[in-house]
Formats: C-alpha cells, structure tokens, sequence
C-alpha cells in the first residue's frame, strides 16, 4: 500500500452565497481546518490524518484510498497516482492535490 501525499492546493469563500445563505458575516466563513499549501500524509487504514477536516475526509477518502491501492486516473489527470479533488462544501471549497508516493 502506498502513502498518500494530501496538499491544500486552493481556498475558496463565494461571499455572496454566504451572505444569502449562512448566518455569519461573510468574512467569518472562510475554512479554519486549512490553509494553502498545508500538507498531510495518509498512511493507509482508513485514518483520518490528524488535524485534517472531518467532512472533507468524508469527500477525499474514496480517492485517497484508491490511490494508496495504485488506481490511476489517467487520463483524465496527466500524470499516474495523481488527482485533484475538492470538498463538496459549495461555499468556502477547498481543492487538493492527492499524490501517491
């Protein structure tokens, strides 16, 4: 089984759809769990690496594992063990880059 490398490639907040839809002032919607560029290391089971957000594991882990597996999502993605997935949070997503190491 293969690590996988999980990177914070891009935060996003659409502060319009938290001003129509979230109680919070916009500018207090933005993600706490991650900033861009932060890394962490899945080691396979199916842990969660420490420090990460429990909803987005819930979006990633379905790709990290295959990955960890050897899966390949070439080629849609260009280069082999890699993807770049999102959580599925529609106003403040965060995009990552999964590698297996």
């Amino acid at each position: 089984m293969k690590q996988v490398q999980i990177t914070v490639l891009r935060k996003q907040l659409y502060e319009d759809f938290a001003s129509e839809f979230l109680t919070d002032a916009p500018e207090e919607c933005a993600c706490v769990f991650f900033q861009e560029g932060d890394r962490f290391l899945y080691t396979g089971g199916a842990e969660m690496p420490e420090g990460f957000c429990p909803w987005a594991w819930i979006d990633l882990y379905r790709t990290v594992s295959a990955l960890s597996t050897g899966s390949s999502y070439t080629p849609w993605q260009k280069r082999d063990g890699v993807s770049v997935v999102c959580c599925t949070d529609g106003i403040r997503p965060v995009t990552f880059l999964l590698e297996a190491l």
